[in-house]
């Protein structure tokens, strides 16, 4: 395996252990939404990463969603979800858990949404670019 797609890889079990955290938390009521999108931002952060490693962007250090998302289509590799989905994000990463008033304008559901799909989007490239040889 290539260092790329090690490193791929390392981001994408990252980010299934953030998609995990955020499952947990998404299923109790009583879960601050802040917790609950700070690892759903978490996690598709990580994949964006993952999926632009493989396609040999270089990130930079950065949370912003949208960012990375628009660094990887200007590679011409289509996103699964409207910008407008990791916009909704964004704030999740840093101000709402420093800002105790922040309202954040998105759902637990749409949180979900967005996770599946952009993880499932991301396993799907690297399963692609990367075929599971059991040596992983």
């Amino acid at each position: 395996m290539t260092p790329a797609a090690e490193e791929a890889h390392r981001l994408l079990r990252l980010a299934a252990r953030d998609r995990s955290t955020f499952v947990l938390l998404a299923r109790l009521p009583d879960a601050p939404l802040s917790a609950v999108g700070f690892h759903a931002q978490q996690a598709i952060e990580k994949a964006l990463k993952a999926v632009s490693t493989l396609h040999g962007v270089e990130t930079r250090r950065t949370h912003d969603l949208v960012a990375l998302a628009q660094a990887l289509g200007d590679t011409g590799c289509p996103i699964p979800c409207p910008l407008e989905s990791l916009r909704l994000l964004n704030p999740f990463a840093v101000e709402v858990r420093y800002d105790d008033e922040f309202e954040p304008s998105v759902s637990r559901d749409e949180l979900t949404s967005t996770v599946d799909l952009v993880m499932a989007w991301a396993q799907s490239i690297q399963s692609t670019v990367i075929p599971d040889d059991g040596s992983a």
